[in-house]
């Protein structure tokens, strides 16, 4: 059997930038075992497998594995499936902006495209998200320590350390600098002889509200015992718990923001994405992710039957 699929950079204009996203716009005819072993074969962040059930629909069925196991929730796989299904003419976009559904394992999520002369532009999607918000988080000094920081790059003035989970626990860390973000590295004895364990988080998102950057207003990047050095893997996932730990501060009032988010730097696949969020101070939150993407590549692909 032979599939057509396409590879994207996603949450960038430029190519090689943004993060790396394979797409098989139809995938009927696989099975679970078989996307597995294109996953790995791949060897990129996710791949999208992409099923029709109802030809006359517009919702899509997703399919988002890693190399090691499916996933049942990602951002960055809903920017790249829309823009791909676009620009191969899976979905036909006739006017400014065309909806889709796509149907992930957890749940439904809908996503429009923008559209210039028939051409995806931009893709945002829209979810609403329930977070739990925890204030108790390590001490300074253990923070620092865990990302090889000093306690003078902490920020305690205008945010604070917060443990957030929309689903997935992040514990969030704001410096005052730019340069601390990136300098920063994990260390996995100072962590493992900390209180962080104890807490439900294993990944840290740590930011900076502070960037080079014109086009985004915080920097941010993921870090843990599960991530390497010197990685600086997609924020995708963590954004909706940045948007709750963000709303979680007394200064923010009601109404709706707009801001921008962008991982890794000029040298490092960066990346830009574009948040909007509807404060309204209670307890489940509304936000809306978008971005824009690139072809990078496109093939056939052989799979055995198995």
């Amino acid at each position: 059997m032979k599939y057509n699929y396409y590879i994207a950079d996603v949450f960038t204009t430029a190519i090689f930038s943004g993060a790396q996203i394979a797409v098989f716009p139809n995938a009927e005819g696989l099975n679970k075992l078989q996307m597995q072993l294109i996953a790995r074969e791949l060897n990129l962040s996710e791949t999208v497998f992409v099923l029709h059930p109802n030809k006359e629909s517009t919702t899509r069925v997703m399919r988002i594995f890693s190399p090691l196991a499916e996933i049942n929730f990602a951002g960055h796989p809903v920017i790249a499936t829309a823009f791909v299904l676009a620009s191969c003419g899976e979905l036909t976009l006739n006017a400014a902006i065309t909806p889709i559904v796509f149907e992930q394992n957890a749940g439904a999520v809908d996503v429009n495209v923008t559209a210039d002369n028939g051409k995806p532009t931009f893709i945002q999607f829209t979810r609403k998200v329930t977070s739990i918000i925890d204030r108790f988080t390590p001490s300074d000094e253990e923070l620092a320590s865990f990302l090889s920081l000093q306690v003078s790059e902490l920020d305690h003035k205008k945010y604070s350390p917060r443990l957030v989970s929309c689903g997935q626990p992040y514990l969030i860390v704001p410096v005052w600098q730019y340069e601390s973000v990136r300098k920063a590295r994990f260390n996995d004895a100072a962590w493992s002889q900390s209180s962080a364990p104890q807490t439900a988080a294993q990944e840290i998102l740590l930011f900076s509200p502070k960037t080079p950057f014109a086009d985004s207003d915080f920097n941010v990047r993921l870090m843990g015992s599960r991530i390497g050095l010197y990685e600086d893997p997609p924020v995708g996932n963590a954004m909706p718990a940045f948007a709750s730990y963000l709303c979680s501060f007394d200064f923010m009032q009601k109404g709706t923001y707009t801001f921008a988010v962008d991982r890794g730097d000029a040298l490092n696949r960066r990346s830009v994405l574009n948040l909007e969020m509807d404060h309204k101070g209670e307890d489940s939150l509304t936000i809306r992710v978008g971005g824009a993407a690139v072809m990078v590549a496109e093939g056939v692909m052989t799979i055995p039957e198995l």
